[in-house]
């Protein structure tokens, strides 16, 4: 299927160069590589601060709260003043940011600077879809999946990074500093290259509440992000609990699961283009659902397993497909509509596990798990709409 079939052409005559395109890639990754630098410094707060589990994971609604706050006024403010602004000061925020995450040593401090690392997280977010989507739909071929993927690989080289520098026993702060080095060295040396024509039309509204189809897309996210969520949260458990797997060895199976999709978004491209939206979508849906409830259902260490990668490749091109979807409709200006479909999809990361397991204490996990899977058969019953 030819690429101009897939997405509308932009009214600007000019289009993004290889240039372009590859900053948009470079900074889904710098955004993965810095926000996963976090991850592995989460037990350092832990013992720092001498906190409860519960108090930690009381810090850390702090970050989805901030994230959940900023994001409807990216929308706003990509609207204003274009997303390569946007995108800078949002960067420069969490790099400033990171450090104040290893010398905080109150909870108080902690939670601060947690509100201010997730509000930087979710400006970028929305800042580099809503740029993502217009080079995108200017480039005239489907290319928000490998935006996904360089996100995703940034995921794994930001968390082994900072995890190798932690294991040669530099200190958190050091470890640290050479991140934000990086991310700043090369935000400098790609920024120039961001695609200037990001802003709506003259005339169109720069602040609109989401409504209808927008809320749709936003709701589908949603469940898309919750699994991705049930998935990070609850795997191990699952495997631990409900297959017998030594504690050691449970991370593998979300292991499994995030190469899948990253795999499955590198080449997502092409299969958007090859496919068209329409049948990725169905199929994708249809094999993550597939792939969980083979996961639960069959007790066999190789359906899990099968299971896992099944649920990673299916849904590896679904939300940058809702994302174009978001970018392309024209019920509200792109950017608003990105920056709401983007929080409805995390609120999906922020509320699903709790929801999870809210199901799992009344019934079982695997019980808990076959529900999201069916949720994922509702993004299946939608595959036509959303593509049309």
């Amino acid at each position: 299927m030819p690429a101009e079939s897939i997405l509308p052409q932009s009214n600007s005559e000019a289009r993004p160069g290889r240039a372009q395109q590859m900053a948009t890639r470079i900074i889904f990754l710098l955004s993965g590589f810095a926000m996963s630098a976090w991850a592995p410094l989460v037990p350092f707060v832990k013992i720092r601060l001498d906190i409860s589990a519960g108090t930690l994971g009381l810090l850390l609604l702090c970050l989805g709260a901030g994230s959940t706050f900023s994001m409807p006024l990216t929308g706003y403010l990509t609207g204003r003043f274009g997303c390569k602004p946007v995108i800078i000061l949002a960067t420069v925020i969490l790099c400033l940011d990171l450090p104040l995450l290893t010398i905080m040593n109150t909870p108080a401090g902690m939670a601060l600077a947690l509100l201010i690392f997730g509000m930087s997280i979710g400006m970028v977010d929305v800042a580099m879809n809503v740029h993502a989507v217009v080079v995108e739909k200017a480039s005239g071929r489907a290319m928000m999946s490998g935006f996904h993927g360089f996100f995703s690989i940034g995921c794994i080289l930001g968390a082994l990074a900072v995890s190798g520098m932690l294991t040669l026993n530099l200190s958190p702060l050091i470890a640290s500093l050479i991140v934000i080095a990086l991310v700043l060295l090369s935000l400098v040396r790609i920024s120039k290259d961001f695609w200037q024509d990001t802003k709506p039309k003259s005339g169109e509204p720069m602040l609109v509440m989401p409504r209808g189809w927008v809320i749709f897309l936003g709701l589908l996210c949603f469940v898309m992000f919750l699994s991705e969520g049930a998935m990070l949260d609850w795997s191990a458990l699952f495997l631990t609990e409900a297959r017998g797997i030594n504690p050691d060895h449970a991370g593998l199976g979300y292991t499994l699961f995030a190469v899948a999709m990253t795999i499955g978004r590198l080449t997502g491209d092409k299969t958007v283009n090859y496919f068209g939206r329409f049948k990725v979508l169905l199929v994708g849906s249809l094999a993550a659902a597939c792939g969980l409830l083979l996961a639960v259902c069959v007790d066999s260490l190789y359906a899990v397993a099968v299971g896992f990668v099944m649920v990673g490749l299916g849904a590896a091109n679904l939300v940058p497909i809702m994302f174009s979807a978001a970018g392309n409709q024209t019920t509200m200006p792109a950017n608003l509509a990105i920056a709401s479909v983007t929080t409805l999809g995390y609120a999906g990361i922020l509320a699903g596990p709790a929801l999870v397991g809210f199901v799992a204490q009344f019934s079982s996990l695997s019980f808990a798990l076959g529900c999201v899977a069916a949720l994922m058969l509702l993004v299946t019953a939608s595959a036509r709409a959303v593509t049309r």
